[in-house]
């Protein structure tokens, strides 16, 4: 029997940009100011009642920005398709060269492209549907994709904000909180960061490493600007 091919291909990087957008900002953000805060004051609840502002207003921020930026990308496609629809009526002899430039570019002489130009003129939604995807490079987002990137992004942010917060929470030293705050917001990143890089094809180990520096640089500048002002 023949070995049957699956295909391997990931698919959901929609979700993925989300989750990572949220989960990484969750976690550098908040342990940045607590690391900033442990600089100036001693007292835990502050600093527990300060990240836990910064993770509501930062989640409802990322949030929002998701919604507004998925709502852009929805708004502007609809736009260029109704573009494309105007051109194929109004100036149908340069659209169906343009089409014809696409399947060139792929190797095909104007007479084996020619029919298919043809024949893709000849029904109005394919051509225009063609024209968006190979001409201008866009795909259909989904509907409701406005609201599953603003949901996606706040819940990761505040998945991820409460790593770095979650010691100061049970010990009652700002200086114990830091320093376990440090260990597992850390480890978070790393293993963050490895998943990161098996999921979008970047290579695990230095998508790590980079996650946890940037994440060390931000906390240590807070944690110093805060020592130096305090």
């Amino acid at each position: 029997m023949p070995h049957e091919h699956v295909e391997t291909h990931f698919m959901a990087t929609n979700l993925v940009r989300d989750v990572v957008i949220g989960m990484a900002d969750g976690l550098t953000v908040p342990f940045a100011l607590a690391a900033g805060l442990s600089g100036a004051v001693q007292n835990t609840r502050l600093i527990v009642v300060g990240g836990l502002a910064e993770i509501a207003a930062g989640s409802i921020a990322m949030g929002l920005g998701g919604y507004l930026a998925a709502r852009g990308d929805a708004e502007h496609y609809e736009q260029e398709r109704a573009r494309e629809y105007r051109e194929i009526k109004e100036i149908p002899e340069e659209e169906m060269a343009e089409v014809g430039r696409v399947f060139q570019s792929y190797g095909m002489t104007q007479a084996e492209s020619t029919p298919v130009v043809e024949a893709l003129s000849r029904r109005p939604d394919a051509w225009v549907d063609f024209m968006m995807r190979f001409e201008l490079g866009l795909e259909e987002p989904d509907p409701r994709r406005a609201v599953t990137s603003a949901a996606t992004i706040a819940a990761s942010y505040v998945a991820g904000g409460m790593i770095p917060l979650s010691p100061y929470i049970l010990l009652s030293s700002a200086v114990h909180g830091l320093a376990y705050s440090a260990v597992v917001t850390m480890a978070a990143l790393g293993i963050f960061g490895y998943m990161k890089g098996r999921y979008t094809g970047a290579g695990p180990g230095r998508s790590a490493l980079q996650t946890m520096v940037i994440g060390s640089v931000a906390a240590a500048a807070a944690f110093a600007l805060a020592k130096l002002i305090s």
